[in-house]
């Protein structure tokens, strides 16, 4: 069965784009065929996985309309996942979508398409709980939420896990919180720890146990339109999303999720 994440955070800033690049990446690496949808329409994820979103053909946008099957407006990427672009045109899509019958289920409806020809759908969600948020927690299984280490965490969380709250009641019951994943963690940062520590009393197993950096380098990569373990792969950011990959298996062999060697 093919598992779909929505990951998701509306406050800017926190590694959400980040985290779906590399753990798209990191998880392709350990022998996942992965999709990484990008639904924001700034397009950062589509940069960085090394697309042009100035020159694509097809994108999210026509296929939320469908204008285009899903399969056509995918791309392969040199980190051995695949692709379905964004650029600005997923706003005009929004906008179109207004007033569509079942507008909140037009990506769940376009990803069934697909089968079971991936392991993991990665959603990049944009930061803002609207509607192209609310097709992505449609459409998901679970949501993984980056939260970063500073002062305002907390900020907008709880909106968040609201809106996660009704979608269950109201689009989709099976919707899961995957977890938290603290970014941009310096630990020489009494601040960090502080909010590390508050999350964990929180909510408690549900944050995850890989905690990813504050990295110069993972800073970098996306302006040379590369993944980390790509770009510079003894980097502590590539070992942190390599190591989140490797938990998030664990978790899901943990849960009983068939094996991947079940996936033609």
């Amino acid at each position: 069965m093919t598992r779909i994440i929505a990951i998701a955070n509306q406050k800017g800033g926190v590694g959400k784009t980040t985290t779906a690049v590399n753990l798209a990446a990191a998880l392709a690496e350990a022998r996942r065929k992965v999709l990484l949808v990008d639904l924001d329409p700034q397009g950062n994820a589509t940069m960085a996985s090394g697309v042009d979103k100035r020159e694509v053909q097809a994108t999210g946008c026509e296929v939320l309309l469908e204008e285009v099957p899903i399969e056509r407006a995918i791309l392969a990427t040199e980190a051995g996942f695949d692709l379905l672009p964004a650029n600005r045109d997923l706003t005009a899509a929004e906008l179109k979508l207004m007033d569509a019958i079942a507008r909140e289920s037009r990506l769940k409806d376009q990803l069934a398409k697909l089968g079971e020809r991936y392991h993991v759908v990665l959603i990049d969600c944009p930061p803002s709980l609207h509607l192209l948020t609310l097709n992505a927690l449609t459409a998901a299984h679970s949501v993984l939420i980056p939260v970063q280490c500073e002062y305002f965490a907390l900020e907008g969380l709880t909106a968040l896990l609201d809106t996660i709250k009704a979608v269950r009641q109201r689009l989709n019951p099976a919707l899961e919180l995957e977890g938290l994943l603290r970014t941009m963690y310096d630990v020489r940062n009494n601040l960090g720890n502080d909010v590390s520590a508050q999350l964990t009393k929180h909510f408690g197993d549900k944050v995850l146990r890989s905690i990813i950096p504050r990295n110069v380098r993972l800073a970098e990569a996306p302006s040379h339109g590369k993944p980390i373990n790509l770009y510079d792969r003894e980097s502590r950011g590539a070992i942190a999303y390599l190591g989140l990959a490797g938990e998030m298996i664990r978790r899901e062999r943990m849960a009983g999720a068939p094996p991947s060697s079940s996936v033609n």
